[in-house]
């Protein structure tokens, strides 16, 4: 697997959840998982093996540190260490900027991806090389156009998965022999995108098989709306193309042993989940009498963009206030909407509490402590948090976009698996008439309690959906053997 972030070692995101758990579940049915990752600043690792490696990358030749951590007999994380790219103060960028060598850093990664795997075939055979996100886009690309320069991989299949294709990794043309690949990459057919290089569009057209993170996205981005100008590339391709709901990390996420909360709780037994609204509501700093740990607490844990529907709450701040209702807002992003929650809790600080920034320990809690949690998303390629919600007894409220419409089943009185509500519209009056539905519903507890037990007794670990992926892997294999000219 080539990526830009894996937990523990770097994340903004979901992606790095994913590039952390979803090894650990192949693993556990027997496959065996190498994940190369850039070694950035703070990255501390027990590195059983360091080996000092030239890369060429177009006519540029770097010496890189490749270190090596063995994390189970099964799974093993390389490290690509160059500090010139790696060692800075943000992974991908700072002050909201990205690094002006961006698309060196990341071909610099996926080379040394396929060196690494090409050379270490003996051990540990690269049967499938899986690449993620525009970071990695440029793996299938060059194993697909400079196939002499790893022949050894020339039977190795290729996987790209899309986990959010708003972005797409442009750059000037120029890029393309600086990176190592043959003009003929600008094409259409290739990276070409409205006369840039995309690393992604490029991991789309030369991979033997795509994924995206849930069902319902990969539907979405087949279209105008949610395509993002990439919805033809894809079209191109969508007998080879399909999405695949992401799991998450059950021993990491379960509050029967969660190491971040003050006590624990599970199904039919949430005794432990008052415990933590108490603890919660004492960190940020607002009241915890018995009238505040009646009223609903509603969370969000996010970055603080216009993707995860902060305007909506923006537009319906004043309805939302307007309910008995508390609430927790955790993230940092665009200083638009960092201002706002800001100024939303100075102006109601016994009932809003804004934390600027992130903590992974006040994440679990606000998983484990709130009542119910928002993500008004107008765009979510899988969403990971609805699915912590579910597993911490909180309840959901969500649009219905990607991956939170396939696992949000919203309340209805008829409703016989509800586990949170849903909305359509991307207007602040539905958002408000959505939440306002949850904060009556809340009141009944007859009716708000199986909503709870119903999403506690999900399965939504990495366990079905690796399965899914060992499906793609293996027809890719297939893929990968026609193109080599091979029967078997």
């Amino acid at each position: 697997m080539v990526a830009s972030e894996a937990t523990p070692w770097a994340k903004t995101g979901g992606l790095a959840d994913v590039v952390a758990a979803l090894p650990t579940a192949l693993g556990s049915l027997g496959h065996r998982v190498t994940t190369i990752l850039p070694k950035y600043r703070g990255v501390r690792a027990d590195v059983g093996v360091r080996l000092e490696r030239g890369v060429r990358v177009g006519p540029t030749e770097y010496t890189v540190g490749c270190e090596t951590v063995d994390l189970s007999p099964r799974r093993r994380a390389v490290f690509i260490d160059y500090p010139p790219y790696f060692d800075r103060d943000g992974i991908y960028g700072v002050g909201g900027r990205d690094y002006a060598d961006s698309a060196q850093r990341y071909a610099l990664l996926a080379t040394a991806a396929l060196d690494v795997a090409a050379a270490d075939l003996a051990s540990w055979p690269a049967d499938v090389i899986h690449a993620h996100d525009w970071q990695g886009g440029l793996a299938p690309a060059l194993l697909a156009l400079t196939p002499g320069r790893w022949p050894a991989l020339l039977q190795s299949a290729r996987v790209f998965t899309i986990h959010n294709l708003a972005y797409q990794g442009l750059f000037p043309r120029d890029v393309v022999p600086a990176v190592g690949l043959p003009w003929r990459a600008f094409d259409i057919a290739g990276g070409e995108f409205w006369g840039q290089f995309s690393y992604l569009k490029a991991g789309i057209n030369y991979a033997d098989r795509i994924t995206t993170v849930s069902p319902r996205y990969a539907e979405e981005i087949l279209t105008p709306a949610f395509g993002v100008g990439m919805e033809g590339v894809l079209q191109a391709r969508r007998h080879r193309f399909q999405g695949i709901l992401n799991g998450i990390d059950t021993a990491v996420w379960d509050p029967q042993t969660d190491p971040h909360l003050p006590a624990h709780f599970g199904p039919g037994d949430l005794a432990g989940k008052r415990v933590c609204k108490r603890a919660l509501l004492e960190r940020v700093g607002l009241p915890v009498g018995d009238d505040a740990l009646e009223r609903p607490l509603i969370g969000l844990v996010s970055r603080l963009v216009a993707q995860k529907g902060l305007d909506l709450v923006e537009g319906a701040a004043t309805a939302l206030m307007a309910l008995d209702a508390a609430w927790v807002f955790v993230g940092s992003g665009e200083p638009r909407f960092e201002g706002f929650l800001k100024r939303l809790a100075a102006a109601h600080p016994s009932r809003v509490a804004a934390v600027i920034g992130f903590d992974e320990s006040l994440a679990h809690l606000v998983e484990a402590g709130s009542d119910m949690f928002l993500m008004p998303s107008h765009f979510e390629p899988c969403g990971l948090n609805q699915m912590y919600s579910l597993r911490y007894g909180t309840v959901p409220i969500v649009r219905a976009v990607g991956g939170l419409d396939d696992t949000i089943q919203p309340y209805t009185a008829r409703a016989v698996k509800a586990n949170g509500f849903k909305f359509h519209d991307a207007t602040p009056d539905a958002l408000a008439r959505t939440v306002r539905q949850a904060v009556r519903l809340y009141r009944d507890k007859e009716r708000w309690h199986p909503l709870i037990e119903q999403g506690m007794a999900e399965d939504h670990s990495w366990a079905r959906s690796a399965r899914e992926y060992v499906k793609v892997y293996r027809r890719a294999r297939l893929d990968a053997a026609a193109r080599s000219g091979l029967t078997s």
